[in-house]
């Protein structure tokens, strides 16, 4: 296989068990506006890169109750986030050994104060050991670029701020919005089983492995 200097991760379905909550805390405040919104509706939605908020509009509610009702959401997702183990098993161990040899990032769309909650503030939770960003080279999260994936623009990013071809670096992602930004920035991926994204199209999917410590043996040349 290639050999790769650089490792692209995506953060929440990744490197933190964080994305069921989103949609969970999205739906709740929703279904006070009256939308009903399904699993298969909020994956269709995320698929595209499109806003959920939208299914609001198209009920004739106004822009105002919808902002308001976006602070409900945010407020509800980080009390959930509060709540639960976020970490994956065995995530700190497959960094600690990918950080021998390639230069790493997280590149997620995750909003600068949910990111923050996760890492700081869920920081020495009981039950709760993520300790991730030590690892890191290099953290974009939404506000570091103007279009969200799939637009290639996040990966774009990180490319430009390692100053490397997209040759040299390795997405890995769990969902196919974050698949389909990779490949349109030109860059191979890698695609992790998660089960909340199990049934979306992951056909373009450069390699496809069922946990982080396959990522480790398929970089490592199957040793």
């Amino acid at each position: 296989m290639k050999k790769y200097s650089h490792l692209l991760f995506d953060h929440d379905g990744v490197l933190v068990n964080t994305e069921h909550l989103y949609y969970e805390s999205t739906r709740r405040i929703l279904a006070e506006l009256g939308v009903d919104l399904t699993l298969p509706i909020y994956m269709q939605v995320m698929v595209n890169g499109s806003d959920v908020w939208e299914l609001a509009v198209a009920k004739g509610i106004s822009e105002e109750v919808i902002a308001s009702q976006r602070l409900q959401r945010n407020q509800l997702y980080q009390q959930l986030l509060g709540a639960e183990d976020l970490s994956i098993n065995g995530v700190e161990e497959v960094l600690v050994n990918l950080k021998q040899k390639h230069s790493m990032a997280i590149v997620t769309t995750c909003k600068d104060a949910d990111f923050a909650y996760i890492h700081d503030q869920k920081k020495g939770a009981p039950g709760c050991d993520l300790n991730i960003v030590p690892h890191m080279d290099l953290v974009l999260t939404r506000s570091s670029y103007t279009n969200s994936k799939p637009d290639p623009e996040p990966y774009l990013a990180a490319l430009a701020r390692f100053s490397i071809q997209s040759h040299q670096a390795l997405v890995i992602e769990d969902s196919e919005r974050g698949l389909r930004s990779a490949v349109a920035a030109g860059i191979d991926c890698a695609v992790v089983e998660y089960a909340f994204t199990a049934s979306q199209d992951f056909s373009q999917a450069t390699y496809r492995i069922k946990n982080l410590a396959e990522l480790v043996v398929l970089l490592n040349g199957g040793d």
